[in-house]
């Protein structure tokens, strides 16, 4: 089965050429507004281009609004090019940052190369155990004496790394350069944010600490 792209912009153009290009290859759905590429979502893209400037939702509030619904890459279309516009996109949620105008083929290499790493994750099968705290690394889910805990995919990519290297101390450096790849646009300050909300996330069902901090150094899991 082909894996599912949702293209999202506003330039009928543009939506058309992404299509035709990754047509061959994976199965295309495109939404020309916000409102449109939310309805879309019920079809489970396993990647979405999303462009920032949007005619009623703009980008930023509707990568917000998918992360509380799936968990997916999003690569974020845009001519902004300000350091911290990209800061604010991935603390959105963004996975990546393409800017217009972009070539197809570099493109076309960055969605396979988030696709392959998703599958990396979907082919982990393993389940661990914290006390009152669960993970399936396969499912990508955390669970807290059976209660969902909702985390937006960075979120759980810093969890999995860190609770799979339990009481390994990792500075922030390293966990932007895993999570996000050694080609992220923003820097290591994304790392705290992230972090305040999963702990502030963890905390709403649990007493324990699960994150620890290790002053001057960096974070480790706590078990």
């Amino acid at each position: 089965m082909k894996q599912r792209l949702l293209i999202v912009d506003d330039e009928p153009g543009i939506v058309d050429m992404m299509a035709s290009y990754f047509s061959s290859q994976y199965e295309v759905l495109t939404a020309y507004c916000g409102n449109e590429a939310l309805q879309k979502l019920a079809r489970q893209p396993d990647l979405i281009l999303l462009d920032i400037n949007m005619p009623d939702i703009d980008g930023l509030t509707l990568c917000q609004k998918i992360r509380e619904l799936i968990t997916c890459p999003i690569l974020f279309l845009t001519a902004r090019v300000e350091s911290a516009d990209k800061i604010i996109g991935f603390q959105a949620g963004a996975d990546d940052y393409i800017i217009k105008p972009f070539d197809l083929d570099e493109l076309g290499a960055r969605v396979a190369a988030h696709l392959r790493r998703e599958q990396r994750h979907r082919n982990k099968a393993t389940i661990r155990f914290f006390g009152e705290l669960t993970i399936d690394y396969s499912a990508r889910t955390v669970t807290v004496a059976g209660e969902p805990v909702a985390l937006s995919k960075r979120e759980f990519d810093i969890v999995e790394l860190l609770s799979l290297n339990a009481g390994q101390v990792f500075d922030r450096e390293r966990i932007y350069e895993t999570v996000w790849g050694l080609d992220g646009e923003g820097n290591s300050d994304t790392v705290m944010e992230h972090i305040r909300k999963i702990r502030a996330k963890l905390a709403a069902c649990t007493l324990h600490s699960y994150i620890d901090t290790v002053w001057g150094c960096g974070y480790r899991w706590n078990v």
